[in-house]
């Protein structure tokens, strides 16, 4: 009896080990990518906390928002998707980060207006988690206002990072349907980010920031607009610590190395058609037409990091993008 007693208490400790043992690993870190459907967006996480939302459904564009940085930063400008105290309300269609282009066969889908086209989501091709890195890939259709779908895209966006970084592979391939489908020569576009207001070059007319920007070729702070480079850096404080993106263009893109669009008040975006604009050549000279039923590729590789463009070794990384 005694002895009975003793083996149903034995069993009793094992079995509360055991419930202790999955309590505590389910408050162990999670590890790796994960993605998470929501109603409308996806929210990726990194190793357990938050690097971006997804945002996918009744958007005039698909974007990402927040960017949260490897020391947790919040990157990029909150407003339009948010109204926090201290941000600047201009310019409503820079949300957080972004692709488009302001002139597709003379429809703008940059601007967020009552004439400007829309980047409607139609499915996901793929959502996956990993411990290396998570996916999303989509298919989208770029629409007219009057309904037209001027062209359509797959992009293709990996996540991963680590203590030091986070990274997001944002690749699009556009696609013309039954007609030519040309990307016009403006200054409007392409693959963006509004960063957070900290950061900018510039606060306020003619009053230094503490932010600071430098390219590939050494170009630093505002000469940088309109040159043509591999890769960007800006970089400034956030909370009272540096932090930077930094925006690889491939040698696989067409147009390589892209001209880019990085203004003093914080947009940056690499756009390969505007070469009117930057270096004040005939109009037109920067279109790029993509023939009725083929399709182009761009690809980008962003990056968020502590410090300034030296202490991340961003020229290391673009040398080591350019080789993948």
């Amino acid at each position: 009896m005694f002895s009975h007693k003793i083996s149903k208490i034995a069993a009793t400790l094992v079995f509360l080990a055991g419930i202790s043992s999955a309590i505590s690993a389910d408050k162990s870190p999670k590890q790796g990518v994960q993605i998470t459907e929501l109603t409308d967006r996806l929210r990726v996480e990194i190793d357990g906390k938050l690097f971006t939302e997804y945002y996918f459904k009744d958007v005039a564009k698909p974007y990402c928002y927040p960017i949260i940085g490897p020391s947790g930063a919040a990157m990029t400008r909150n407003w339009p998707m948010k109204d926090v105290p201290g941000e600047e309300h201009d310019h409503p269609h820079h949300r957080s980060l972004w692709f488009t282009h302001g002139n597709v066969n003379d429809v703008d889908f940059w601007m967020e207006n009552e004439k400007a086209g829309k980047t409607v989501h139609e499915k996901f091709l793929e959502v996956s988690s990993g411990k290396k890195a998570g996916v999303i890939r989509s298919k989208n259709k770029w629409v007219a206002k009057d309904g037209t779908v001027v062209a359509t895209d797959e992009r293709t966006l990996r996540f991963s990072g680590d203590a030091k970084l986070r990274m997001i592979d944002y690749n699009v391939t556009l696609t013309a349907g039954k007609t030519d489908v040309k990307m016009g020569d403006t200054k409007e576009g392409t693959m963006g980010v509004r960063l957070a207001e900290s950061m900018r070059l510039t606060q306020g007319k003619n009053t230094p920031g503490e932010g600071h920007i430098v390219n590939s070729e050494g170009v630093r702070d505002g000469e940088t607009w309109g040159k043509r480079a591999a890769w960007v850096d800006y970089y400034g404080p956030v909370e009272g610590k540096v932090v930077g993106v930094a925006i690889f263009d491939s040698p696989k893109n067409p147009q390589f190395p892209t001209w880019w669009h990085v203004r003093d008040y914080g947009l940056f975006a690499a756009n390969p058609f505007g070469v009117h604009d930057f270096e004040k050549k005939p109009p037109g000279t920067g279109a790029y037409t993509i023939p009725a039923g083929k399709s182009v590729t761009y690809r980008y590789r962003i990056v968020f990091h502590d410090g300034d463009e030296k202490q991340a070794d961003i020229a290391k990384l673009a040398k080591k993008y350019a080789g993948e």
